[in-house]
C-alpha cells in the first residue's frame, strides 16, 4: 500500500469506526456537521480583539483554564486592569510581571492562593499578557495582523511556521496552542496537534514515534490532502474518536459524551491498515 492510500485508508476507517459505534444518534449527517469548519463567531476586527483571543487561547495551557479563569470569573474581567485589551496601553502601564500581578491581586482579587514563584501558573499567565501584547503591538491594524496571517497561509511551505512564530514571541504559547488560536481566528488549515491526535498518528505509523508537535501537524495535514479534506476535518475526526465528546450535542451519551474509544481504534484500524 503506497503511503497515500495509508492515508486515505485511515481517514476512511475512522469514518467507519465512528459509525458502527453502538450509540444512538450518531449518524452520518451528524458526523460531516463537526467536520464541517464554522466559526462560532465573527474574527475580531480590532487588534484589541485579536489580543484578547490570545489570552483566551492561552489560558487553555494545562491547568490555567482552572487556575486562572475560575479565579476571576473569565477572561473577560481582565479588561480592567488591561486597558480594555488595548496591547500599546498595556505595554506602556506595565513593566513587568511583578507589577501586573499586582494591579490584578488589588483590582481583581482573584479567588485562591496566589503563588509568586516564577514557574508558578500566575506569573506565566502575566508574562504571556506582557509579551502578547508586545507581538500584537507589531501591527497597525487588525487588516494588518489578516493579510499577514493570509501570506503565510497561503504557502503550504510556510503555514507550520506560523504556529512556530507565535510560540518563540508569546511565553507560554506553544506550538499547538498557537495553532488553535490560528483555528478560532477562522483558518481550517491549521490543526491542534493535541494528545488524541499524537496516540492515534504515532500508534498507526502516520508520523514517527515521538513526534514533535510541528511533525504531528505535518502528517494531519498531509492525510487531509490525501483524503481531499481540509486539515480541519481530519483533526476533527480523530479528535471526536480520541475524546469521545459531541459537544454541541447533549442528547448523544452522557451530555454528549460517549468516551474515548481511541484504543479500540487504534486496534480496529491497525488490523485493517496491515492487509
Amino acid at each position: 500500500m503506497t503511503p497515500a492510500k495509508r492515508d486515505r485508508k485511515a481517514y476512511a476507517l475512522a469514518k467507519e469506526y465512528l459509525l458502527a459505534l453502538d450509540v444512538d444518534g450518531i449518524t452520518p449527517e451528524l458526523i460531516e456537521k463537526y467536520l464541517r469548519f464554522s466559526q462560532a463567531q465573527p474574527r475580531p476586527d480590532s487588534l484589541a480583539g485579536i489580543y484578547k483571543l490570545i489570552l483566551q487561547s492561552a489560558q487553555e495551557a494545562n491547568m490555567r483554564t482552572g487556575v486562572i479563569g475560575k479565579a476571576v470569573g473569565g477572561v473577560d474581567n481582565f479588561a480592567v486592569v488591561l486597558c480594555d485589551f488595548q496591547p500599546f496601553g498595556v505595554i506602556g502601564r506595565y513593566a513587568t510581571w511583578e507589577s501586573l500581578l499586582d494591579e490584578i491581586q488589588r483590582r481583581l482579587k482573584p479567588k485562591g492562593k496566589i503563588r509568586r514563584t516564577p514557574r508558578s501558573v500566575w506569573p506565566q499567565y502575566c508574562r504571556t499578557i506582557l509579551s502578547a501584547a508586545r507581538f500584537v503591538a507589531q501591527f497597525s491594524t487588525a487588516d494588518d495582523f489578516y493579510e499577514w496571517v493570509d501570506l503565510c497561509d497561503r504557502d503550504d511551505r510556510v503555514r507550520p511556521a506560523l504556529p512556530m512564530l507565535l510560540a518563540a514571541e508569546i511565553d507560554g504559547v506553544g506550538f499547538a496552542l498557537g495553532c488553535n488560536f490560528l483555528i478560532d481566528l477562522g483558518y481550517s488549515n491549521f490543526t491542534k496537534p493535541d494528545v488524541h491526535l499524537r496516540d492515534i498518528f504515532t500508534s498507526l505509523g502516520l508520523c514517527a514515534p515521538k513526534a514533535s508537535d510541528y511533525q504531528v501537524f505535518k502528517a494531519v495535514v498531509r492525510v487531509a490532502r490525501n483524503a481531499n479534506v481540509t486539515p480541519y476535518d481530519a483533526d476533527k475526526l480523530f479528535w471526536l474518536i480520541g475524546s469521545g465528546h459531541f459537544f454541541d450535542d447533549d442528547q448523544i451519551g452522557d451530555k454528549g459524551r460517549i468516551g474515548s474509544h481511541k484504543t479500540d481504534f487504534i486496534a480496529y484500524a491497525k488490523s485493517r491498515l496491515s492487509v
